[in-house]
Order: structure tokens, then sequence, then C-alpha cells
């Protein structure tokens, strides 16, 4: 019995039917069967089913002797269907890469409900890709599974049969099946959602919907648009069987009424003069099926008069008052930028002020990193300027006593940015900032890179995305000053993002509080954690899948900390909507320092994230899992083979990882031999003092800088059990149980 049974009914689609089957033969979940429906298609459909069935023992043909229409050839597939769950797919459309398997993944973790809602993406001719605009509906944020009316708004969702999968005893224990005629998703979706006991939802593009140029059926003009008014009766006189469900029927109604204005309002929809007809349908069905009460939205009031006349001269007014709105709100916002845009000239031809200074992390986000450190250093070694952080307005309460807080997009940020000598940024200022000169702009950038950076990008489309390169080298030639924590950051650098700045290669200053740090001031963060005393803390701070629109864990960290025992826990700083949970887990995923984290942790778990070369400066265990490591490395690029030069012990798998930390190796002789090579490449200047020698050579001028203290003689805070000879737990003997494997 497959895990997934894959129904595509086909007719006339011959352009489009290879790739999608394709798309479904070549996901890396294997564990299914794909039911090809030819639906008595005039055109080469059934010859191409029948060489798939050929080449792959998993494509099951059905050819049916006459045209059923959609809903009847997808009946025909769900009666050959062995699968645990049931996936739709209409062959124009295609599965995206590795969507059975998220798809697989979330069913398990949601413990096998009866639906599964994913999400899909509009792809167009032109090559446009647009995502569904409700795709909030389906965060994993939340208890799973749950039931419809836990989240009523997965109604809203667009009523389709192939953004789903179904468990098939859940659809062959109520019985439902596809009627004939147009919109035969409405009376199949509405019911199987508010029937269904389990449901759970996937925040990932799983189906790009294919939006043709010409040919789409529910796109044509043709009195087979009338078939909606028979599939809403056939979804009431379901309700109707099943009392239960009465509570459904305001929503439903708001839902029918508001199809039936969308589908009279679309162009070449109806045919000429049977707009009439139409609303007089509606008109009869809004009295039928009207619930005392409901709210409705204006436009669909017009539905319980039938007036046809009346509804078009609405649209009009509404379409006219839309446009006015959005001119006058267009307006204020077109006077505002040309107002502080004249600002900013102005304030470029007055002179640059030498005492000032502007900082900025991110897009405006809170104090911290590399500028952060060096704001403090700024204000320590050169408290004659005076200085400024750019931060949204969420993020202000960040901003520590001392410098002014800025925010983006006022005209005292536009001050501050024409007039202040240094600027000092990790990322991007302000797309719209003119470096003039007197000015010098200083690039921390964000930590020592394993994988591709700045042109090196250009070859790696799936993790550029829709990176401007030419953009990205205009930013680069404004910079003076580039820092530098390594050798290796300098060369890549240089190489990846070149331009006429000078790189300051004295070390990376946000890691400056590893050396000042005390044991009390670890032993003070742990407790504003909530870290046990004795406790094993692991960081877990996995890399940024920037390939990936969905971030989803690869390791199950309930899991892992069960089967390592109560004295460990671990500190989850993870990507994506769904945050982890656990009796030993705790989200530090909005903590505002990872210097702090890292302070308060026993050892780091990362793969790819740069956090792995500051934590080297920190001296503590480090454990890399590569279980994705060709994925990685064949998305992104790396720029050295992280097997063969690692920061501390390697895990190529979950249970290999248990291990690791189970046996000990993690802070083992072996590990700390690797952290010693590695942070002797990479940790060479992060002796406490990066952000003092910036600030004395690049403001007070000096060419005398504090010598780098030798890594022999660094006296690093040790971890809370790093001197506990007791942080491991016994290995267990022989193979892990059934319940545990992987």
């Amino acid at each position: 019995m497959p895990r997934f049974s894959v129904i595509v009914p086909a007719y006339q689609v011959q352009a489009y039917l290879s790739e999608c089957l394709d798309s479904v033969l070549t996901q890396s979940y294997p564990d299914l069967e794909l039911i090809a429906v030819d639906d008595c298609s005039p055109d080469a459909c059934g010859t191409i089913i029948d060489e798939y069935a050929a080449r792959d023992a998993r494509v099951r043909p059905v050819h049916l002797a006459e045209n059923q229409g959609l809903g009847r050839a997808r009946n025909a597939g769900l009666a050959e269907a062995t699968g645990d769950y049931l996936v739709f797919l209409d062959s124009d459309d295609t599965l995206t890469p590795h969507a059975l398997r998220s798809i697989a993944d979330r069913i398990k973790e949601a413990g096998e409900p009866d639906v599964l809602v994913y999400d899909y993406a509009r792809t167009y001719w032109d090559g446009r890709e647009v995502r569904n605009a409700l795709a909030g509906q389906l965060t994993e944020q939340g208890p799973a599974p749950f039931r419809l009316e836990d989240r009523p708004g997965l109604l809203r969702v667009l009523m389709v049969a192939w953004n789903k999968a179904y468990r098939r005893e859940f659809v062959e224990g109520h019985g439902f099946t596809f009627p004939p005629g147009y919109y035969e998703d409405t009376p199949w979706t509405f019911p199987v959602l508010m029937t269904a006991e389990s449901i759970a939802t996937l925040d990932r593009v799983c189906v790009h919907y294919r939006q043709r140029r010409q040919g789409n059926i529910l796109g044509t003009t043709s009195r087979k648009h009338f078939d909606l008014f028979e599939q809403y009766d056939r979804v009431f006189a379901y309700v109707e069987r099943h009392p239960e469900l009465a509570r459904w029927r305001p929503e439903l109604f708001r839902r029918m009424i508001d199809h039936y204005a969308t589908v009279f309002t679309k162009r070449d929809r109806l045919p000429r003069g049977s707009h009439g007809a139409f609303l007089r349908r509606a008109r009869a069905h809004y009295r039928r099926y009207r619930v005392p009460g409901t709210r409705m939205r204006r436009r669909n009031v017009l539905v319980r008069f039938g007036l046809h006349r009346t509804f078009r001269a609405f649209q009009l007014v509404s379409a006219v008052r839309r446009r006015l709105g959005k001119a006058a709100v267009k307006l204020a916002r077109a006077v505002r930028t040309g107002v502080l845009r004249l600002h900013y000239r102005i304030q470029l031809r007055l002179p640059v002020r030498a005492d000032r200074a502007v900082f900025g992390s991110g897009a405006g986000q809170g104090h911290g990193g590399d500028p952060g450190a060096l704001e403090e250093a700024f204000r320590s070694h050169a408290p004659h300027i005076r200085t400024a952080w750019i931060a949204r307005p969420e993020h202000r309460h960040t901003v520590p006593p001392g410098p002014r807080p800025l925010r983006p997009g006022t005209a005292a940020y536009w001050t501050a940015l024409a007039r202040a000598r240094y600027l000092v940024t990790d990322d991007v200022l302000d797309p719209g900032l003119r470096k003039r000169p007197g000015q010098i702009l200083v690039q921390t950038r964000q930590g020592t890179p394993l994988g591709h950076i700045g042109l090196d990008l250009r070859e790696r489309p799936a993790a550029a995305r829709d990176t401007d390169f030419a953009r990205l080298l205009r930013d680069v030639d404004q910079w003076d000053l580039a820092l530098s924590g390594n050798r290796h950051s300098t060369l890549t650098g240089e190489r990846a993002l070149p331009g006429r700045y000078r790189t300051l290669e004295y070390g990376a200053p946000r890691n400056d509080v590893f050396q000042r740090a005390t044991s009390a001031d670890v032993t003070r963060l742990r407790a504003s954690l909530g870290i046990p005393e004795g406790a094993v803390a692991i960081l877990y701070a996995p890399a940024h899948r920037d390939y990936l629109r969905t971030q989803r864990p690869l390791l199950d960290l309930e899991r892992i900390v069960r089967r390592l025992g109560p004295r460990f826990l671990v500190l989850a700083r993870t990507h994506g909507h769904r945050r982890p949970e656990g009796a030993r887990i705790i989200d530090v995923g909005d903590h505002p320092s990872v210097q702090s984290l890292c302070l308060a942790s026993d050892a780091l778990l990362t793969d790819y994230a740069s956090i792995m070369f500051d934590y080297a400066g920190l001296d503590r265990p480090i454990v890399v899992h590569t279980e994705d490591w060709d994925e990685y490395r064949a998305a992104r690029g790396t720029y050295f083979d992280l097997h063969t030069f690692p920061p501390g012990a390697v895990a190529r798998s979950e249970d290999e990882l248990i291990d690791i930390f189970a046996t000990g190796h993690w802070r083992g002789s072996r590990s700390t031999q690797l952290r010693s090579v590695f942070r002797q490449r990479f940790c060479p200047y992060d002796d406490g003092r990066a952000a003092e020698r910036v600030v004395r050579h690049v403001v007070l001028g000096e060419t005398e800088l504090p010598p780098v203290i030798p890594l022999g003689e660094r006296k690093t805070v040790p971890s809370a059990c790093a001197r506990s000879p007791q942080a491991t737990v016994p290995q267990p003997a022989g193979p892990l149980p059934v319940t545990e494997r992987r």
C-alpha cells in the first residue's frame, strides 16, 4: 500500500501533461502511485499516459470509454486508489520539488489528520509566479490537528480539491465523490472540511497552479457557469442531511453569494444576454438559503434584489471610489516623499558634522551585532562623537541610553544621513543614500562566510533569488572601509564584493564581549533564560536556507532531548513560522542578543551558520549537523568542505548526533583539537579589543593600535558545565527501539 495516491485526470492537455506527470514521478518521496485518468481525450493524452505507464510501474493508467468531465474522471481515479492519502492534481498543474516529502512529514507531525491543506502559487504564461494571497491562513503556529471551527478562515482559501491531501479511509467512510458539471470542487471541498474531525496545514507552496493564456475552462464564456447553482444546492442538501453542521449555514451563505457576485462580475464569463437570468437565479438562492442576521458585503446585498442595472451602477461607483481613494493616498505619499527628498538635498549642501555618527543593523533592526559593538566603542573611546541608531518603531526599545534613536524615513533620519561624518552598518543604510565627500562609510558585514556571498551567487539562482547585482555593486562603491575577522573573510570579501574600499582585518567587534564576560554574567544570563542549575544547555542555531520558501527543521529536537536525558536542554534559535516546543526546549528565536545566548550555552549545535566562527572564539564545544550538506552546497555553494575542516564533531544523521552527545564526544579531546585548529584560522584577532582598534584607527587616527593578544594568552569565560565530568548520559545497548527510529 503506497503512502500517496496521486490522481491526475487528463483531457486535451497534451502540451502540459508530461510536465505534470514528471513533477509527480521525480518527487524525492517515491512512495506513491500515480493514477492517470484519460477522460476520452481526443488528443494524445491517452498515448502519453500509456508511455509513462510502460516506463514506471507506479503509473496506473485508466481510460474512460466516453468523456465524463473532471469530477467523474476524478471519481474513476478514486475507485482505483489504494494509498493512505489521496492527492488530486490537475493535468496542467505541477507539484513543486520535494512537495510530497513535506506533505508526508507534516502528516506524520500532525498525527495523521483527515485533511492536510497546503499552499499553492499561480504561475503565468509570461513567467510570473504569485503566491496565494491568503497564505496566512495556512500558518503552522498553534495546535495541530484542529477542527474547522478552530480556524474557520480556511473556508476563504480557494475552494479546490488539489490544495489538500485526504486520508483515504476518511473519504471512503463518508462516501465523498465529485458531482458532474462546472465548479465540481465546491460540493466536495465544503463538506469535506466541515466533516473532518482533524485538519492540519502546511505553510509551503506544493502546487504550481498554471494560469493559461487561453483555454482555462472556468475562464471561457458559457452557460455552463449556471452549474454553480446546482453545486450550491448540493452543499446545502449535505448540511440538511447532517444537522450537526447547521452552524456553518451563515458562512456558507456568505460564500455562496460572494461566489455568485464574482462569476457575475467577471468579464467574458457569462454569455451576452444571460446576465439577467443569472441574477434572477442568484436572487432565488438568496431567498432560499438566507440565514436571518447574516452580515453581507454591500455588493452582495444587491443580489438579494436581482437588480442588474443597479448592480452595474454600484460596480462603477465602487470602482471610481477605489481609484479616487488610491489616487489620494498615492498623491499624499508622493508629496511627502518629494518634501523629504527636497529636505535631504538641502541637508547635503550643508557642512558635514565631524562629531556625528549614525549606526544601523539590517533594515532598521535592533541595537546589536558589529554596529552595536562599535556604537558602544565610539561612546567609550571617542566620547566627543554623538551617536545615533536607526531603528524601526518595533525595535526602538532595544536602543540603550546614549545613542539617539532615528526612525527610518523621517526628516531627522535624512538629516543624520546627510550630515554625519561616520556611517556604520552591516547591511544597506538606505537605498537612497548619497555618500558625500567628507563622510566615512564603515561596512562591518555579517560574519565569516561559509556559503557563497556577493558576485559568487551569480551562478546560484536558488540562493540569489532576486538579487540585483548591479545595485549591490553600487552599494559597495560607497564603502570606504570594510571590517574583517580573518584572512579568509578578507580574501573572500574583496573578490566577491569588489570595490575601492580598504579592509580592516581587526577582528569581529560583536565578539569582544566574549573576552569581557565573567562567570557572574554567565550565571545571570542562564537564570534569565530559565536554564536550571547543572543543566547542559545546547544552543541550536541552524543556517537559514534562503533558497527555500518555508524553513523546516531537519532535527526532531524533542526526540533528541528525550534520548539524551533530563540533564540536557536545547536553546532553539530556528527559522520559520513554527516554533519549537517541548519540556526541555527553550525557544530563543526572538532573543535580541546572539552573543548572550552563546555565553549562556555550554555547546553549539549548528550546520552551516556563520555563528560557528563566532562561537569558536568563545572556545566552547561545537557540533555540526550536515545531513543535507550536498543539497546546501549545490544550492548555495561553499568556500570549503566542512567535513575536512570542521570546528568539532560532525554528525551526518540525527542518530549520529545523539550518539555524539550521549557518549561525550562533543567535548572530547578530538573535538577540542579540531576546534583549536579552526579557532587559529578564523579567530586570530578576537581578543576583546576589535572595536577599540577600529575606533582608534578610524576616528582618532592612531597608527599604533593595541596589540593582538595571542590565542594562548586569552582568558575566555568557561561554560557552566566546563568543570563537570558528568555531562554525558549512558548510551543504550543495541539498536534503537522501533519507536525511536526515524
